[in-house]
């Protein structure tokens, strides 16, 4: 039997990432929504997703899937461009009519040809993700006359990861590679990683206002409030605030205290191995 459409509202969103960078979609997400409960899985076990195969990729986000559907979630985020990329289409096919699925890649390529028709856009992100051409294509789809200019940042995600921003080590090899010649003459940039918010005051510094930096999290929000007001799926306000979910598939120490950086907040990580 269907639930009902009040049962339905108050269903979970599902968030899932290749480790806690996908926590910065999720603050975003608790931001414009804050009566939705978040049920958050990092595979902290297989990470970094940029440099792992598709089919790798697909494996662990089905796996994933299963577990966010057993939670009960209404809609799953995929918060990692490299899955978005790889595992889009095949997980929305495994979760069927269960729940709805978004991804990250489609608001942003949407945001970036009404904002930046007929003007020279660059992107980062991982190998994955730049490698797949899926920003180019369905870029070039929109026929808006953006010029995309892509590269591979592959340091910056396990740079992020082992806590290494605001610091000389990460402004020298975040200089490097934005001085690379792929990037010359954009007016924007994009940062298709779920972890390049956090050294986007950094991107900022290097570009000295020239450059409009566009931390991708806050547009996927507005993409998923908006999503769940046009299906009649938003949580009605509540007198107390959701408790969120977080799982991460391996557990260290270091990782509990990168979420309270990632999430803006004291998060109790929960371990769930994928493989057992």
């Amino acid at each position: 039997m269907a639930p009902s459409p009040v049962t339905l509202t108050r269903r979970p969103i599902g968030v899932f990432d290749s480790g806690i960078g996908g926590l910065t979609v999720a603050r975003a997400v608790n931001r414009v929504l804050p009566h939705e409960q978040l049920v958050y899985f990092g595979d902290t076990a297989h990470l970094p997703y940029g440099d792992k195969s598709t089919a790798a990729i697909q494996a662990y986000s089905i796996k994933i899937c299963d577990l966010l559907l057993r939670q009960h979630c209404k809609v799953i985020l995929i918060a990692c461009n490299s899955a978005s990329a790889a595992a889009y289409e095949l997980v929305r096919e495994y979760v069927g009519s269960k729940a709805r699925v978004l991804n990250v890649i489609d608001p942003i390529v949407a945001h970036i040809g009404e904002t930046y028709a007929h003007r020279t856009v660059g992107l980062i992100g991982t190998k994955q993700t730049v490698h797949s051409n899926v920003y180019k294509k369905k870029i070039d789809d929109l026929d808006a006359g953006v010029e995309l200019r892509s590269l591979a940042t592959p340091l910056l995600a396990p740079m992020i990861e082992e806590g290494f921003f605001n610091n000389t080590i990460s402004d020298n090899i975040i200089r490097a590679y934005l001085s690379n010649p792929a990037l010359a003459g954009i007016e924007a940039l994009v940062l298709a990683c779920t972890h390049y918010p956090l050294i986007q005051a950094q991107i900022n510094d290097f570009y000295q206002s020239h450059v409009a930096v566009l931390d991708a999290s806050d547009v996927v929000a507005n993409h998923v409030k908006a999503y769940l007001s046009a299906n009649q799926l938003a949580a009605a306000a509540a007198a107390a605030a959701p408790v969120h979910q977080f799982y991460v598939s391996d557990f260290t120490r270091s990782f509990e205290e990168s979420t309270r950086i990632f999430f803006g907040q004291e998060v109790h990580l929960e371990h769930y191995p994928l493989w057992e």
